[in-house]
């Protein structure tokens, strides 16, 4: 793991995972399709969170340096809508993920104006 990107795969790994919970607890909740936008946004948010930790767990400064980071900022994007949707459902699950979510964000973020500063 490359330690300048540590506390960034943190975060992804650990909102992948919130995600995935809360998608499952949207799913077998009694009004599945009242929780789809969140299923939805769940799915998306745990897949490119995913895909930012391969990439930042790979990259090296010769080749993928520069792609994690355009792709950590696209991951914090999606957390944001992912956070926001989870926000409005009144679930215990959605909001350790929205928490999750934000925290991704927030990392990702740090990541990518550290790189752009350097």
């Amino acid at each position: 793991m490359h330690q300048e990107h540590k506390d960034c795969i943190q975060a992804c790994e650990a909102c992948a995972n919130e995600c995935e919970r809360c998608a499952t607890e949207c799913i077998t909740s009694e009004d599945p399709k009242a929780a789809a936008d969140c299923i939805q946004l769940d799915r998306y948010c745990a897949d490119i969170c995913r895909l930012a930790v391969a990439f930042m767990a790979r990259a090296d400064e010769k080749i993928g340096h520069g792609i994690a980071h355009r792709l950590c900022a696209l991951c914090a994007e999606i957390c944001d809508e992912c956070a926001k949707e989870c926000r409005n459902m009144k679930m215990e699950g959605c909001d350790r993920c929205a928490d999750a979510c934000e925290a991704c964000a927030k990392a990702c973020r740090a990541m990518v104006e550290e790189h752009a500063t350097a």
